[in-house]
């Protein structure tokens, strides 16, 4: 008798509950719904708006502290911080088109490029070990079959720190974490691009960045980087071949 679910079929992972309850305070940020120096409602209110437990608010909100978008004051509650993430984050937050995504990547070339080259040159010791673990956390979870999404930004964000140069962090959380594609709550998110292919390719050019800052070489780090995302761009170019080649299969019926 054959089952339902063919065997060794992956189960998609759900996000947890506050993953979701970040996105939903994220957007409401970004939209200006709530300003920078405002409050935001209680736990209690907030337990209530999203029907979870005070475990699961506590947990978003550290999470959108750790992004630098909220503080927490003693006595008074948490308060939205003045972030250039919620000026341009809205580029990140708003679109869905996979052009924008392209445009997106060209963005993050002239940023990330260069902050590589920088990067391989101006790391101290423990710079460099904490761009190495964020890759390793990215492998950890590739092999548990978990969204990458976040260790993904974390490894270009660390990069973007060892420059040593606090403008390249800023101009990268301002595109924020939701640039990165293989993010389930990202706008360009589609099975494709979280298939266990697509981001072991995308680790392996990952690990070239990587050998090259480790081994200081900025040329090759520049080079590296710089062939990390043409090839983030022309996996989205194929994606738009791919949805004219379905498109015609299915006029063709």
């Amino acid at each position: 008798m054959a089952s339902d679910t063919a065997i060794g079929s992956k189960v998609e992972r759900k996000p947890k509950l506050s993953e979701t309850v970040v996105a939903a305070i994220r957007k409401q940020l970004v939209a200006g719904e709530i300003q920078p120096g405002h409050k935001l409602p209680t736990e209690e209110k907030l337990t209530e708006t999203f029907g979870v437990s005070r475990t699961v608010i506590r947990e978003a909100l550290a999470n959108l502290a750790a992004d630098g978008l909220v503080e927490s004051r003693q006595g008074a509650g948490v308060f939205v911080r003045d972030h250039p993430a919620l000026t341009l984050g809205a580029l990140s937050q708003e679109i869905s088109k996979v052009s924008q995504a392209i445009n997106v990547l060209e963005v993050r070339m002239g940023i990330e490029v260069e902050a590589s080259g920088l990067a391989a040159v101006r790391r101290n010791a423990a710079q460099a070990a904490r761009i190495q673990e964020a890759f390793f956390e990215f492998e950890r979870l590739l092999k548990l079959g978990e969204p990458t999404g976040k260790a993904d930004f974390a490894f270009h964000r660390e990069i973007a720190a060892a420059t040593n140069n606090s403008l390249y962090v800023e101009m990268l959380d301002a595109l924020g974490d939701r640039t990165i594609p293989c993010d389930r709550t990202s706008p360009w998110y589609s099975i494709e691009v979280l298939s266990a292919d697509y981001l072991t390719k995308l680790q392996r050019e990952h690990l070239l960045v990587l050998k090259a800052i480790s081994d200081g070489d900025a040329p090759a780090a520049r080079e590296a980087m710089r062939t990390h995302l043409v090839a983030a761009q022309a996996r989205y170019s194929d994606r738009l071949v791919g949805q004219q080649a379905d498109y015609l299969a299915g006029i063709r019926r």
